[in-house]
């Protein structure tokens, strides 16, 4: 594995040794592949984009409903440098090729929109239940692989609860769980099964959830032939009420009959403009 080094990486990952067992680490995980990454970032750079995290009310979206309650944003020309800079380097040809490396997914891409590269933030209460994510980009010839959560929470304690759960395909058990450590990476494949969210958190006031999302596509005219669109689909907890479950099948099952006839129209991508313009917004 060889790569142009920046400033930006941790350039032991890029090291031939350790490049093998993360592949391995990878390639083996379960309940579906995935790999956590500690030290992922230069820690003065990861420090950067902790200490200058857009505030939690600045954002621009804000999700309150049924099945989560966090806020996201994509505005990066309003960011930070540090955080223009992440983007850039997220879809370098060096980092691509680390990915693919990895994967063995090959024709990797990252669109510059909103969904491909953002961030997510949650206050006390937040959280985001169960789901697999929606599968093809809805206005490119895109079929979504890959997800990479870098995590900036520094001194976050266990006792905060907001895991990354990571649960099985019959949704009957949460298989692993990751601490949103700061400068914890986790890249993990996007699939129909790959069910995760977090738990609600309870942190003090002025500390948030933060992360910065990056989303990593092929062409779906040549890896998704056959593969039917759909939009996020949330699960309830096995242990959750029978209310809640009823209540979340119903809605997501309306919502994706939504979604799916917007995208046959042609107009989802105006859903997707106003929608990152348009604070607490229910979905």
């Amino acid at each position: 594995m060889s790569a142009t080094l920046t400033s930006i990486i941790n350039p032991r990952i890029f090291d031939a040794q350790t490049f093998a067992e993360l592949k391995r680490q990878y390639q083996t995980a379960e309940p579906y592949k995935h790999l956590v990454i500690d030290d992922f970032l230069n820690p003065d750079f990861a420090n950067l984009l902790c200490d200058r995290f857009p505030p939690l009310s600045q954002m621009k979206t804000h999700y309150k409903g049924l099945n989560e309650n966090k806020a996201e944003d994509a505005n990066f020309q309003a960011y930070d440098e540090a955080f223009r800079q992440l983007k850039a380097e997220y879809r370098s040809a060096e980092f691509i090729k680390f990915l693919e490396d990895l994967t063995d997914i090959k024709g990797l891409t990252m669109p510059d929109d909103a969904l491909g590269c953002g961030t997510h933030q949650g206050e006390n209460g937040s959280y985001l239940d169960i789901h697999v994510d929606f599968n093809i980009h809805p206005s490119l010839d895109l079929h979504r692989r890959l997800n990479a959560l870098l995590f900036l929470n520094r001194d976050w304690k266990e006792e905060y609860g907001g895991k990354l759960e990571m649960w099985d395909a019959q949704m009957t058990r949460c298989v692993k769980a990751h601490l949103p450590l700061l400068n914890r990476l986790v890249i993990f494949e996007t699939n129909e099964i790959s069910y995760h969210g977090y738990g609600k958190i309870s942190v003090p006031d002025g500390v948030t959830r933060k992360s910065i999302y990056a989303y990593f596509y092929t062409k779906a005219s040549e890896t998704a032939k056959g593969l039917a669109y759909h939009d996020t689909i949330f699960r309830a907890r096995p242990n959750e009420s029978v209310s809640k479950k009823i209540k979340t099948a119903a809605k997501e099952t309306v919502k994706n009959a939504l979604k799916r006839a917007m995208k046959n129209f042609g107009v989802i991508q105006l859903y997707y403009d106003t929608l990152f313009n348009v604070k607490n917004r229910k979905r």
